[in-house]
């Protein structure tokens, strides 16, 4: 089973769930500021894409916080800064069985539909 987290309000996390409907591709969204997210899950993300990638620091949630907070991000910084503000994850994040992918864009398409345990993270 595929499962989306993201944000309802994200655009791109709209248009990848509207593309999964109607390509038929069975999938549940998980809303991680509604549904909440904990610190293990995000650390596995880190574990299988890396905290730079998926860190978003191009948002206005990054852009908020404090420089005290912003400086000297390492991986266990940036993983509690994104189990404390969900906002900060790069968005979607796909779960297809353990296999773990970020953002949507035209290469991750194939894979999201056939299944692929290479999928492109970007």
């Amino acid at each position: 089973m595929l499962t989306v987290f993201g944000l309802k309000n994200c655009d791109t996390c709209r248009k990848a769930t509207k593309w999964l409907t109607a390509e038929n591709k069975a999938h549940t969204f998980h809303d991680v500021r509604k549904n909440g997210i904990d610190r293990a899950m995000v650390a596995g993300w880190v574990q299988a894409v890396g905290w730079e990638t998926l860190l978003n620091k191009r948002g206005t949630t990054w852009r908020g916080l404090s420089d005290a907070d912003k400086e000297g991000v390492d991986e266990i910084r940036a993983t509690d800064l994104m189990t404390e503000h969900p906002a900060l994850i790069k968005r979607p994040v796909f779960d297809q069985g353990g296999e773990i992918s970020v953002g949507f864009k035209e290469a991750d398409k194939a894979a999201l539909l056939l299944g692929y345990t290479a999928l492109i993270i970007h």
